[in-house]
């Protein structure tokens, strides 16, 4: 069942910032959909009468729009997610040199941290070239799945 749960979240985490509305799946007999809520349909009227008034109408669901803040960082870097639920170590033991600071150049498959989850080290590797800008996690801290923690300046 744990691959499944694997799929499971790497397909939401690929649909989050696309326009694809469904996805059905069917694995080793267990079907899955992941539906994603894009906000109500939105209908523009323009008043005859007044040509310069623009009326809008929100049809579809009665729930509150959802409203995504963009942050500046993400339109202009790349961003390295954690892959798994676990702690962050930015070094590869105590004592030792972490893998990489704030303005180091990486190169795609270079090593960036590593997450410890059920006392496995599991390596994260950047996916691009580029130049580390801010390391968003601290040493030792746990981490979510999906949580931002490298934003890298492609080069």
């Amino acid at each position: 069942m744990e691959p499944i749960k694997n799929l499971l979240f790497e397909i939401i985490d690929k649909i989050e910032n696309t326009k694809i509305e469904e996805v059905d799946i069917e694995v080793e007999g267990v079907k899955i959909r992941v539906k994603q809520y894009l906000g109500p349909k939105e209908v523009k009227q323009v008043a005859s009468s007044t040509p310069s008034v623009e009326i809008k109408e929100f049809i579809g669901t009665s729930e509150t729009p959802k409203v995504e803040v963009e942050k500046p960082e993400e339109k202009k870097y790349h961003v390295i997610k954690s892959p798994l639920v676990g702690t962050f170590y930015r070094a590869p033991s105590p004592g030792a040199p972490p893998f990489v600071e704030e303005g180091d150049i990486v190169s795609k498959g270079q090593v960036l941290c590593i997450i410890e989850a059920l006392k496995v080290m599991n390596e994260i590797e950047s996916d691009i070239d580029g130049k580390i800008v801010k390391i968003l996690v601290e040493n030792g801290q746990p981490v979510e799945y999906g949580q931002e923690l490298f934003y890298i300046e492609p080069v």
